[in-house]
């Protein structure tokens, strides 16, 4: 709307008052003021003036030239207005149904390549940035030191299965001798015991004869059958020692029997050797018997005490038994001892065998393999490399990314899990990545740094936090990104809520 202006307006067309009065001229400025609406004032007739008791022409109506800026200038602010008040509403409405954050990056897995065992670096088969399957061979190291160990590791359970296959030889060999040598003792034994009760009747006999002569003399005509028979038994035992002792000496040349074995068989041969002789001499002393009976008691008291040397003489046989009997017993325990070494022997082959198992582990472990599917990243090995366990080598990057996206504490009111979400990345601005939330973190990120704030020292400032929210990719929307994303780009994440 066009208006008065005063004297020194610099408009291109500046509306002025004919008439020389400065007077007149502000008047008409103040009322101007005063009623911004008026556009035209009659100015009074001042006498003053040359052309007094005439008319004083009013301010010129604009033309339609000046109208129509004028028009437009309105009709831009009406739609400026109406424009503005719609892009309030849309704006005030999105807002309303939508949580946005610029605090917010590319997340994935990032899997440390390191080596189980220390070792010289023979071959490194990938580079930078390469894309790897799992299983792949990434390393390999020197197999020489771990190779001879797998062979040391073979040696020792070789030697173990030789040990216990010896210790159960022993086993049966032990068996049989202590089985052969029992038997023989205790027919030893009784052997004596009966030559005890032999002597015994022999004593009782010649104590019987002394006072009668002829009772004497049919008692030693009755004692030369059984002397004659202590005889054969005696060459009979003598042919089974002699056939013992050969058949021993026989084995111990050929190194199957110890030499202790040889000498009871020795042993066991003289003893024959005396019994023979014994009842030789048997058979002599019934005949002297006989003979002395018929000169009188004399002769009998010898008699008497030729028995009792025969009770003392099977005596000795019957310690003689026994002992074998103890040597036998002993061997059974023998049996034992080799029982204990071939468990023994079988412990050692376990033990080999988890040693030989483990060697073998640690040879697998000279090839180094990705574990998962992903790109090689921050490789810092090279061949001829000597490394540790546990020394990193190289990285291999996950392809599946997610975006953290760290939400103000205020603007999780109504965020929940499966909510859809808009994912713009600052590498790709043209492009809106569509994903959903998959969960809230338990905690703040101050929660989880190194020295987490404590609000009960004293210096307590109210700050707002930030919550972590993991955001998941539709696999659909980086098709064709698969090999851009990286963990670590920035991003914008838009939720909506509602």
């Amino acid at each position: 709307m066009q208006t008065l202006t005063s004297a020194g307006n610099n408009s291109s067309e500046p509306n002025k008052i004919i008439g020389s009065d400065q007077d007149l001229t502000i008047e008409r400025h103040n009322l101007k003021e005063r009623n911004p609406e008026l556009t035209t004032t009659r100015v009074p007739e001042s006498p003053a003036t040359p052309d007094a008791g005439k008319g004083v022409p009013e301010e010129r109506q604009p033309t339609p030239k000046q109208k129509k800026p004028i028009a437009l200038i309105l009709a831009g602010v009406g739609i400026g207005a109406i424009a503005a008040s719609i892009f309030g509403y849309r704006y005030w409405q999105y807002s309303s149904t939508h949580q946005a954050t610029d605090n917010a990056t590319v997340a994935g897995h990032i899997h440390q390549i390191s080596s189980k065992i220390g070792g010289t670096v023979t071959e490194v088969l990938v580079n930078d940035n390469q894309q790897v399957q799992p299983g792949q061979l990434l390393i390999k190291l020197d197999p020489k030191d771990y190779d001879n160990k797998v062979q040391q590791a073979k040696a020792a359970l070789e030697s173990a299965r030789r040990q216990a296959n010896a210790a159960q030889a022993n086993i049966a060999l032990a068996s049989q001798t202590t089985s052969g040598k029992t038997t023989q003792a205790q027919g030893d034994l009784s052997t004596a015991q009966a030559a005890i009760r032999t002597a015994q009747a022999t004593v009782q006999e010649a104590r019987s004869g002394i006072p009668a002569a002829q009772a004497v003399v049919q008692e030693a005509q009755a004692g030369i059958p059984l002397a004659q028979a202590e005889v054969t038994q005696a060459d009979a035992n003598l042919q089974k020692a002699t056939a013992d002792y050969n058949r021993y000496k026989s084995l111990y040349r050929q190194g199957a029997v110890a030499g202790q074995q040889l000498d009871t068989a020795r042993a066991a041969y003289a003893v024959a050797q005396a019994q023979k002789s014994s009842a030789l001499q048997g058979v002599q002393q019934a005949k002297a018997r006989l003979a002395s009976a018929k000169v009188g008691v004399a002769k009998a008291q010898s008699q008497l005490a030729v028995a009792q040397e025969g009770i003392t003489s099977a005596q000795a046989k019957l310690a003689a038994s026994r002992g074998g009997l103890q040597q036998a017993t002993a061997s059974g325990q023998q049996t034992t001892v080799n029982r204990s070494q071939y468990a023994a022997a079988q412990s050692a082959i376990a033990q080999s065998q988890a040693s030989l198992k483990d060697a073998q582990l640690q040879l697998s472990y000279v090839n180094i393999k990705a574990s998962t599917a992903g790109r090689i990243g921050r490789k810092n090995v090279e061949v001829g490399n000597r490394i540790q366990a546990g020394s990193p080598l190289m990285a291999v990057v996950d392809n599946n990314f997610w975006v953290v996206a760290n939400f103000k504490e205020t603007q999780l009111n109504k965020l929940q899990p499966k909510q859809l979400a808009e994912v713009k990345l600052d590498a790709f601005p043209s492009h809106i990545f569509r994903g959903y939330v998959d969960s809230i973190s338990p905690a703040s990120g101050a929660q989880f740094s190194l020295l987490p704030p404590d609000n009960a020292t004293g210096n307590f400032t109210k700050i707002v936090q930030r919550i972590p929210v993991k955001v998941n990719l539709d696999p659909q929307s980086i098709k064709g990104y698969e090999s851009r994303i990286t963990p670590g780009m920035s991003a914008e994440v838009t939720v909506a809520i509602e």
